[in-house]
């Protein structure tokens, strides 16, 4: 772990306040921490600093929301997450930081510039409901998050696509986030991602990422859903272009 100025340890506790407040709240303000990440720390190291603080939002989001998940949405989608996982992790093991962030951004341009011409055909012709468009959103998810965390806004524009209601989205979210996650600790792992000393910056910054998960609970309700899924498309755009300048 490079030692961090007060600037740099500002933005990390912004983004991890940003991580948990994405698993209980507006999902796409964790494409906001991917971004900010990004400024304190290397796209490649910050997957697996970035893991296990994940991993504790997504606890905190599944007690929230666990009974409103879409099961059967979730189980087409493993296998292919499952494979796109295992790419990311023979991806991981070649490519370096720039390669590893472009191909990411150029990723979510991509999906982001299909959901809003999806969005045009109505819910009743969306592609969300072809076994295609879930093994692609499926392998990409999991490709996107084993080489930079940044599964989140692919898997939010694929559940708005489905027209999945707010609880349901965010319930859906949650457990596929979880179970995601913890698949992937055993790659970190092997790959050198996670290491004592990422695991005991998890440890100190973890409380960052409870406060942000409590907020996203509190303003939930609050909000509308033409908002939340316009704020989602909003930053995941401002995430794809970070990544790829």
């Amino acid at each position: 772990m490079p030692p961090l100025d007060a600037l740099q340890w500002a933005v990390a506790l912004l983004a991890l306040f940003l991580v948990g407040f994405s698993k209980t709240g507006v999902s796409g303000a964790g494409t906001v921490a991917v971004a900010l990440f990004a400024f304190v720390l290397p796209t490649r190291l910050s997957t697996g600093v970035l893991l296990p603080l994940l991993l504790v939002g997504d606890v905190v989001a599944v007690a929230v929301y666990r009974r409103h998940a879409d099961w059967p949405r979730l189980l087409r989608l493993s296998p292919w997450v499952a494979a796109g996982v295992v790419a990311g992790a023979l991806v991981v093991g070649w490519a370096d930081d720039a390669q590893m962030r472009r191909l990411i951004g150029g990723i979510l341009l991509a999906i982001l510039a299909v959901h809003l011409w999806n969005r045009r055909r109505g819910p009743d012709a969306s592609l969300a409901h072809h076994r295609l468009i879930a093994a692609l959103a499926g392998i990409f998810a999991g490709f996107a998050t084993m080489t930079a965390n940044a599964a989140g806004p692919i898997m939010a524009l694929y559940l708005l696509a489905a027209g999945l209601p707010m609880l349901g989205f965010l319930g859906t979210s949650a457990w596929f986030f979880l179970t995601l996650n913890a698949f992937k600790v055993p790659f970190s792992v092997a790959l050198g991602l996670i290491t004592p000393a990422t695991l005991a910056f998890g440890a100190l910054t973890a409380p960052a990422v409870l406060a942000g998960a409590v907020a996203g609970r509190m303003i939930i309700s609050r909000i509308d859903r033409k908002f939340f899924e316009w704020t989602t498309v909003a930053l995941t755009l401002v995430a794809a272009v970070r990544l790829l300048v």
